[in-house]
């Protein structure tokens, strides 16, 4: 019974998997197939349509993860004050290692902001609204039903879990804005949050836990972002 719960268990953590990256990949080949350029349509056009794609993403992450999260949301009902209390360190923790990191690299190896962070602040300048909602709404949670729940339900041993997690979510954040050996550095800071919201979910076994604490994380930085480009 046990070993059937693990396949059912595996199944569900690849399937997921591989369902984020099949949409994520192949979400404008509709237009494609109608002969239309995605990046030729107006830009609100692509704002809704990127949204649109990303509800239907969680939505699908919810459906497939239905059990669990059922769980966890009453159990999150009932312990959300000692889950804040014991797993807010780690956290803490990981933002002084992305704050070391990060200066270490400018300072020791003439490195710039990240890639992926200059992404986003070009995006801010563009459409902060979106970019808020996104970044700090939606990514978190497909974020975390991806890299920390899927990957959970895959790889059962602690520790191969949460490096496997925590690689795969800092790299992602990295692989597309390498132009230098020194940018493969900032997989420190991008792993950090990774391995602390990977432990949050090993500690608490509740996925709400890690996710409230990536809506945070994500909040106040891009919130700051904000902040910088209105008094920059």
């Amino acid at each position: 019974m046990k070993d059937k719960t693990n396949y059912k268990s595996i199944g569900l953590g690849i399937i997921s998997i591989f369902l984020y990256f099949f949409i994520q990949y192949h979400a404008t080949d509709l237009f494609t197939t109608l002969h239309i350029d995605f990046y030729s349509i107006s830009y609100p056009v692509r704002i809704i349509y990127t949204l649109i794609v990303d509800i239907t993403i969680i939505s699908l992450l919810f459906l497939l993860n239905y059990k669990t999260v059922e769980q966890n949301f009453i159990d999150l009902k009932k312990n959300h004050y000692q889950y804040f209390s014991s797993c807010i360190k780690y956290w803490l923790i990981s933002i002084l290692i992305m704050m070391i990191s990060n200066v270490m690299i400018m300072l020791f190896f003439n490195g710039g902001i990240a890639g992926n962070e200059d992404t986003i602040r070009t995006l801010l300048k563009e459409n902060p609204i979106f970019v808020y909602i996104s970044a700090v709404f939606f990514a978190p949670i497909i974020e975390e039903l991806v890299f920390r729940q899927s990957f959970r339900n895959i790889f059962k041993n602690n520790y191969v879990f949460i490096i496997i997690s925590a690689l795969i979510f800092g790299g992602l954040h990295v692989i597309g804005n390498i132009s230098s050996p020194v940018d493969l550095l900032y997989l420190i800071p991008y792993c950090s949050p990774g391995i602390a919201f990977a432990y949050m979910l090993v500690k608490t076994k509740n996925i709400f836990v890690s996710m409230g604490f990536h809506l945070m994380h994500n909040g106040i930085l891009v919130s700051l972002q904000i902040l910088l480009l209105l008094i920059g």
